[in-house]
């Protein structure tokens, strides 16, 4: 009888794990691009996250209703912290970020939390080392954070706001991913995703609390345009993306994960061109050449570093 190789299912699922990572992050590109209408048709920021991500929760509650609370009262309260870093905090200063700059910039800010990520790890966690791959592709892509910043001014008058709150928001997923990271390994999808969607929304009532309702509010919510990009920001960009990053996160891991998120900018750019007008220039450009291409650089020169180490280890053993 033939034994069956432990890890024989582990590269389908590596796999599945970068087309799921991959998925989500052509969803939220595209995410920039609907809030953005939304925000045109006169809903608030904080609103477009409530309602999007009301819609979102009850369908995934319908699918998981059985286990109310974690196991411990720490998880639980990881929980809470995965609602507030990657719900309530990040989406309110994203939707509040896209009333001051690009749909473009902010995309291309947000996907920043890659390398937020990997400094992170590389400071607390002994395991998870920089690489000179990493520190060669972090200059890059700062340098094109300060392009992507240009970009959204015309006469080269930077507006801080909106791109503070970017940073911000990238930040906070940083925060969301490291968490998610140590969570994921005991509970279901299904059931993180909803905590997720219930904490994030209880966080976000005293911001709503602030934000003052449109008085025509009942007839933007029956535009067609309102429905569709609600509808697509909650089942999909929400429920469905969310729920591929977690699968992704537990298959391949917070930091590979995060990678994908460098891709997101360029969706959000070729969308908000065609749907937004926003004009593409060549700073823009350089931009997300830059970041893009750090990732790129910093991957391959640590993968090549680490190629040469394992072939002159196995000389040294001849």
């Amino acid at each position: 009888m033939k034994s069956i190789k432990p890890g024989i299912r582990q590269p389908r699922a590596a796999i599945a794990g970068h087309l799921a990572a991959l998925a989500a992050v052509a969803m939220w590109g595209y995410s920039f691009v609907s809030s953005r209408e939304l925000l045109i048709n006169e809903l608030g920021p904080v609103q477009i996250y409530v309602l999007r991500f009301l819609l979102a929760y009850f369908v995934v509650l319908c699918i998981c209703h059985k286990r109310l609370f974690a196991s411990t009262l720490t998880d639980e309260l990881l929980m809470m912290l995965c609602g507030l870093t990657s719900g309530s905090l990040y989406f309110i200063a994203e939707n509040t970020a896209l009333q001051y700059t690009l749909a473009t910039n902010v995309s291309l800010l947000t996907s920043m939390s890659p390398l937020i990520t990997a400094i992170v790890l590389g400071l607390f966690y002994k395991n998870e080392t920089l690489g000179i791959g990493t520190w060669i592709g972090s200059v890059l892509a700062v340098m094109g954070v300060v392009c992507v910043v240009f970009n959204s001014s015309t006469n080269f008058e930077v507006n801080p706001l909106g791109d503070f709150l970017s940073l911000a928001a990238a930040f906070s997923w940083t925060v969301y991913s490291l968490i998610l990271r140590k969570i994921s390994a005991g509970y279901d999808v299904w059931f993180i995703t909803r905590k997720t969607f219930f904490y994030g929304l209880l966080t976000s009532l005293p911001f709503l609390a602030f934000e003052p309702w449109p008085a025509d509010f009942g007839a933007i919510i029956g535009r067609g345009e309102v429905i569709c990009n609600l509808l697509f920001l909650g089942l999909g960009a929400s429920t469905t993306g969310y729920l591929l990053w977690a699968f992704s996160v537990r298959n391949i891991g917070a930091l590979k994960a995060n990678n994908y998120m460098y891709f997101q900018s360029i969706f959000t750019l070729v969308v908000a061109y065609l749907v937004l007008g926003e004009k593409i220039t060549l700073i823009g450009v350089t931009g997300i050449i830059l970041i893009v291409g750090g990732l790129w650089v910093g991957d391959n020169i640590n993968a090549l570093i680490d190629k040469r180490k394992g072939a002159r280890l196995q000389d040294s053993d001849i």
